[in-house]
């Protein structure tokens, strides 16, 4: 199963829309560089595909981009939401792992107030950095098999 990246979205605050930005370095443990949500943690990298951002679109939330929705990587051509927790993505030069499924939308989410409704907590999934590197948009997204 393959898909590809539409974007890389990076912010300096938690809870806020993300930019998009041409590359982004990935580093091994942390996330994405310069990201609010980088640390050493469980969520180090969200991700959700574009179909996931249309359905929005096509619910009346006009216009949106990626990085709309928080997520760090924007994705196509694989329901990310699907793949179970632990399978190991490769992702442009990184070696990722998923390691949560949706999340709970905290209140006063701008995405939220803005869009009138987060997908996020439904079908964006998070990542961990098992090897570090630079994704940029049209890499392939590989899902690896054990």
């Amino acid at each position: 199963m393959k898909g590809k990246v539409i974007a890389i979205n990076r912010s300096e605050k938690k809870g806020v829309m993300k930019t998009p930005i041409g590359e982004g370095v990935f580093i091994e443990k942390f996330g994405l560089e310069g990201d609010a949500h980088g640390g050493d943690w469980h969520r180090q990298v969200s991700l959700l595909g574009q179909e996931s951002i249309d359905k929005m679109v096509a619910l009346g939330a006009g216009e949106l981009e990626p990085g709309n929705f928080a997520e760090n990587i924007t994705t196509e051509g694989i329901t990310v939401y699907e793949l179970p927790v632990g399978t190991r993505l490769k992702i442009g030069e990184t070696l990722q792992e998923v390691t949560q499924i949706g999340k709970q939308c905290h209140k006063g989410c701008e995405i939220a107030k803005k869009v009138g409704d987060c997908v996020m907590p439904r079908e964006g999934i998070f990542t961990i950095i098992l090897k570090g590197g630079v994704v940029k948009p049209g890499d392939t997204i590989e899902v690896l098999e054990d």
